[in-house]
């Protein structure tokens, strides 16, 4: 049930008996959710200037928000669809399954800085998560941050080119003219369920 207000109760908490062989099996995905299909454990193969961006563990609305006087959230894709391919497997749904999916472009001073794409298996909104269909323009982010319970787990990164769909959300929604870019991968963990943030670093982000 959800609290009454606050980011910090946004998704709410569900109270999960512990014993449940369904837990563990949702752990596991939690746990290995993100070493899959090209992710990398580390950025050294990135370019120097991103690599803080890429590892930094904190949050980063927070970094933005401290880096750009005007910060802001604009949603350009929310609903149910099929997750990426290495995406339903990297949450072990199957193939077809559909997914929330939410993207957004994360502005710093009137620019977008970063692509983000969520995507939450169905059974995960009956219980903690359930409050992200209902962000708006509230950025997931800080709720992550601000939500007891909610942990973060592995966290990749990788290129991402024509090959690769990730790249193609950026360039859709946002004003794209390099080839390559790079992107991390976070797994969150709230009551056994995760959900799968990408964060498509664009090339405003080394702008002023």
């Amino acid at each position: 049930m959800l609290a009454p207000h606050g980011y910090g109760v946004v998704f709410g908490i569900m109270r999960v008996l512990p014993g449940f062989a369904v837990i563990a099996t949702r752990d596991d995905v939690c746990r290995h959710a993100g070493l899959q299909c090209g992710w990398l454990p580390h950025p050294f193969r990135a370019p120097r200037v991103l690599r803080g961006w890429l590892s930094d563990r904190g949050s980063l609305t927070q970094r933005l928000r401290s880096r750009y006087h005007d910060f802001g959230v604009v949603p350009v894709l929310r609903g149910f669809a099929a997750p990426f391919p290495d995406e339903s497997r990297a949450l072990g749904l199957t193939p077809g399954a559909s997914a929330y999916v939410r993207d957004v472009l994360l502005l710093g001073d009137g620019k977008a800085r970063v692509f983000a794409h969520s995507v939450l298996p169905r059974a995960a909104l009956r219980g903690g998560w359930n409050g992200i269909t209902r962000l708006g323009t509230r950025p997931l982010g800080e709720a992550l941050f601000r939500t007891p319970g909610v942990r973060r787990l592995a966290m990749t990164m990788r290129r991402v080119d024509a090959r690769h769909p990730l790249y193609h959300g950026a360039c859709r929604h946002a004003d794209v003219t390099d080839r390559e870019l790079w992107a991390r991968r976070s797994v969150f963990c709230l009551d056994g369920h995760a959900l799968l943030v990408s964060e498509v670093f664009l090339p405003a982000i080394l702008a002023p």
